[in-house]
């Protein structure tokens, strides 16, 4: 009789418990103290350099600031726990340079102060900001009110034509004292519809259609059509306002998302192909704008006619003399722009004033800004929050481009306002609300799927 024996094994051993995903809370709230200690710093140096003496309201901005920062990072803590940490203090150090410059500009201009006011948006878009967080529990909620958001963008665009010109160009709501473009607003707005009507038809766009050559494809006119009609109806609106910044900016924002949504690097080349055409045709025929190119290929044409240096001269200069590591704050002489100095041309304050050292900081936090927001989207699960993600993104990054480009000579000025540093209440609103909209998104993406607990 031959013995069994039975093979005995012993129960696995129960997973282990799931390590805690890191919030990155307390990281986000040491580098926005820094963030308010650098800003206030840097109000304190602009008032030694301009009166000798530390300014007496020092305390009231450092509190200021520091309490709209916390306020924000509360809000952060309690709804979105598990958003990127480094979105809301690079907002903070960015919208925080960008009052001290203008208090700095202020003083070299006493009969145009903006430094109050622009205090005064800021703190609105960082409530804006708090409410877009508590109260947009989930972004794919925006995906139902496509249609809604593209409405609402041309009528916001559509406005300002009934409205006089500023400057040569019709993107200024004044009403009771009070001006604001709604233009900054519609680019958000875009931004969705754009976002959800890709993600709907995701599959149609990169799989349907007619091969032209390479691995391009003519896409049927049932799926580009509508969105191909929006986008020119929002373009041709800004093209009969005069303000191109923006056009290009949609432009810009409708092929970088196209790309996005079918993988298709030719539609870069032709987005390419389209702006260089469409910039020669408005550079030749429009008036306004054609007296900017030839200030482009000519700044220092006015000094040669004795006229004195024009505002893209000036702007050179103020580089030219800030040289590696500035003059320091306060020291300046790029007041002499002249009316955009606050606005179009802050940048050239901060690169006179702080240096290329400075410079360099500055577009790098910009980049940091820029590469968190792509990032979130590369890490999102639905193609709405990933293109969602990738516009908020794309639209910061070719404001930057645009502006520093403009004001250093790379290519022609066009009006745009640099994001939180240059003065303009709805630019520094508007861009509270991408950085909200940036929170909510990547505390999606970075938290935790829930596991199933074992049988």
């Amino acid at each position: 009789m031959t013995a069994l024996t039975a093979k005995v094994t012993e129960p696995a051993p129960p997973p282990p418990p799931d390590a805690r995903a890191p919030k990155g809370r307390g990281i986000e709230l040491t580098l926005l103290a820094g963030a308010v200690l650098i800003s206030v710093l840097g109000y304190l140096s602009v008032g030694v350099a301009a009166t000798g003496r530390l300014p007496r309201p020092a305390g009231q901005y450092a509190a200021g600031l520091g309490g709209a920062a916390l306020l924000a990072h509360v809000a952060v803590r309690l709804r979105a726990p598990y958003a990127d940490p480094l979105l809301l203090p690079i907002a903070t150090l960015l919208n925080g340079l960008g009052l001290v410059l203008i208090q700095r500009l202020d003083l070299s201009t006493p009969g145009e102060q903006a430094a109050g006011d622009q205090l005064r948006w800021s703190g609105l878009g960082v409530v804006l900001f708090v409410l877009v967080v508590v109260l947009l529990r989930d972004h794919r909620v925006l995906q139902r009110y496509a249609y809604l958001s593209v409405a609402a963008a041309l009528a916001l665009m559509l406005v300002p034509v009934f409205f006089p010109a500023v400057n040569g160009a019709h993107i200024w709501i004044r009403f009771a004292g009070l001006s604001f473009q709604p233009g900054e607003f519609a680019k958000i707005l875009l931004a969705v519809f754009f976002a959800a009507y890709l993600a709907a038809n995701r599959t149609a766009l990169a799989l349907t259609g007619r091969r032209l050559f390479w691995k391009l494809r003519l896409l049927p006119g049932r799926v580009l059509g509508p969105i191909l009609a929006i986008w020119l109806l929002s373009v041709g609106l800004l093209v009969l306002e005069r303000d191109l910044g923006t056009s290009l900016l949609f432009f810009g924002l409708f092929v970088i998302m196209l790309f996005t949504a079918t993988g298709r690097i030719g539609w870069i080349a032709i987005g390419l192909l389209l702006a260089a055409l469409g910039a020669y045709a408005v550079g030749t025929f429009e008036p306004h704008v054609h007296s900017r190119v030839d200030d482009w290929l000519n700044p220092f044409a006015s000094i040669e006619r004795g006229d004195g240096p024009g505002q893209l001269a000036q702007s050179l200069f103020a580089f030219g003399a800030g040289g590696l590591l500035g003059a320091g704050l306060g020291h300046g002489q790029s007041f002499l722009i002249g009316f955009a100095a606050k606005s179009d041309f802050v940048l050239a304050t901060a690169g006179e004033e702080l240096g290329l050292v400075g410079l360099t900081a500055i577009l790098l936090l910009y980049g940091l800004l820029v590469s968190r927001g792509f990032r979130t989207g590369l890490a999102l699960r639905d193609p709405f929050g990933r293109l969602l993600a990738t516009g908020l993104a794309s639209i910061v990054a070719l404001q930057v481009f645009v502006i520093a480009g403009g004001v250093t000579g790379l290519i022609p000025l066009t009006g745009m306002a640099m994001p939180f540093l240059a003065q303009g209440g709805s630019s520094v609103v508007t861009n509270w609300i991408i950085v909200a909209l940036l929170v909510r998104l990547s505390d999606s993406a970075r938290r935790p799927e829930p596991q199933e607990a074992p049988a």
